[in-house]
């Protein structure tokens, strides 16, 4: 018996999220049904943490115990033979017996894409954000999204996972760059609230659409301040990646930029 690590990628938009709900289609009740094919018995796996309905990721991290006793290759391949087409094993590690990929996690980072177009893309809408009218302070966006980097109460921005948690989050980058008619914003942090991501990209788009001034988005960052109610929609949204300390210096290291 290990314990396994896999990074999946998987397109969200006939999932109802992934965490497993009853009676709905799910990304962890697919995997789950693929490991129990496999002699997998155990009530759940362990994740890095849920994606909402439509979210897509291409770097979520789960992990499981399982008595396998081939190549990590074979069991990559023995995932993907039994997961549906719109979920992947990417990568397969064994790791310690004690790592969680939530709670060993130091960084997530995700990718929101905007497409500023007057008529519908099929080919590209179903991950992206169609915008119109274009944006009218793109200049804006950046001020914006620099404000969000280092440490503050984010209560703004999303709710935290448990009833009463902490609404502090540390992000390490957040950024945006245009490439042709599209408009990308790359995010890392510690952590993230519920809807935290979405609800952050929502807001800067409201400041270059000269909707919501940059004076009311700075003091819902700085201090909390309410802001009116909003959401990017979901399947513009990528979880690209989870990453995890390299030895414990770096996870002490980590510890200390969050003091």
């Amino acid at each position: 018996m290990a314990r396994y690590k896999v990074i999946l990628a998987y397109d969200g938009t006939h999932f109802q999220g992934f965490q497993r709900q009853a009676g709905a289609r799910t990304v962890q009740a697919e995997v789950e049904k693929a490991l129990r094919s496999l002699g997998w018995g155990e009530e759940s796996l362990l994740s890095s943490g849920r994606t909402d309905t439509g979210v897509h990721a291409s770097g979520q991290v789960i992990a499981f115990d399982l008595d396998w006793r081939h190549s990590l290759e074979a069991l990559r391949n023995a995932l993907n033979a039994r997961l549906p087409e719109d979920v992947a094993a990417k990568q397969v590690e064994e790791v310690p017996g004690d790592f969680h990929p939530r709670f060993n996690a130091i960084e997530r980072a995700y990718l929101y894409r905007i497409i500023v177009a007057e008529t519908r893309d099929p080919l590209r809408e179903r991950y992206a954000w169609r915008l119109w009218p274009p944006l009218e302070a793109p200049e804006a966006l950046q001020s914006a999204a620099q404000a969000l980097c280092g440490t503050h109460d984010f209560s703004a921005f999303g709710t935290p996972p448990v009833e009463g948690g902490s609404t502090l989050r540390h992000i390490y980058q957040a950024e945006w760059r245009e490439n042709g008619d599209e408009w990308l914003f790359e995010v890392r942090g510690n952590a993230f609230l519920y809807h935290m991501v979405r609800r952050m990209v929502w807001a800067q788009v409201q400041v270059g659409l000269n909707r919501l001034s940059l004076a009311d988005f700075l003091e819902a960052v700085q201090q909390a301040r309410p802001l009116p109610p909003g959401l990017a929609p979901a399947h513009g949204l990528v979880l690209t990646g989870v990453r995890y300390a390299e030895n414990r210096q770096e996870a002490k290291n980590w510890m200390r930029s969050l003091l």
